[in-house]
C-alpha cells in the first residue's frame, strides 16, 4: 500500500544549504521508489491556516519510507534542511484498493458514546 512522507514547512529561512538540500534529496528516496508529488508548488487554503509551503513523496510503502527517512543518505543531508527550515514532517500509509470509507463511518458511529 502507498506510503506519503508528507511535511509542511512553516518557516524558511533563505540560506545557500537549502539548494543544496533540494539538488540532493532526490536521489536519496529514488532507490526507495519515492517520488514526489508535490514539491515548490503554490497552495490554496480552503480552509483554516496553512502558512509556509507542502512537500509530499509517495513511496511503494510504508517499510520503503522509513527506510529512506533512516538511510545514512538521507541522514547525511537532513541538517541541510532542518538548520533552515521550521516544519513538521509526517509518514502516512494510503487507504487499501477498494477502501469504502462507509465502513469507517460505521466504526466511528460505533465508537460514539450511547445517547
Amino acid at each position: 500500500m502507498t506510503a506519503y512522507a508528507i511535511a509542511h514547512l512553516r518557516e524558511i529561512t533563505p540560506h545557500p544549504e537549502i539548494p543544496e538540500y533540494i539538488d540532493r534529496i532526490t536521489a536519496t528516496f529514488e532507490p526507495y521508489g519515492g517520488r514526489f508529488l508535490v514539491h515548490g508548488t503554490e497552495h490554496e487554503v480552503l480552509e483554516g491556516d496553512w502558512p509556509g509551503a507542502v512537500v509530499m513523496i509517495a513511496f511503494p510503502g510504508t517499510a520503503e519510507a522509513r527506510a529512506w527517512w533512516n538511510s545514512p543518505a538521507y541522514q547525511e543531508i537532513a541538517p541541510l534542511r532542518s538548520r533552515h527550515i521550521v516544519g513538521d514532517i509526517i509518514l502516512v500509509p494510503g487507504v487499501p484498493e477498494g477502501y469504502d470509507p462507509h465502513v469507517t463511518a460505521e466504526a466511528v458511529r460505533a465508537s460514539l458514546p450511547a445517547e
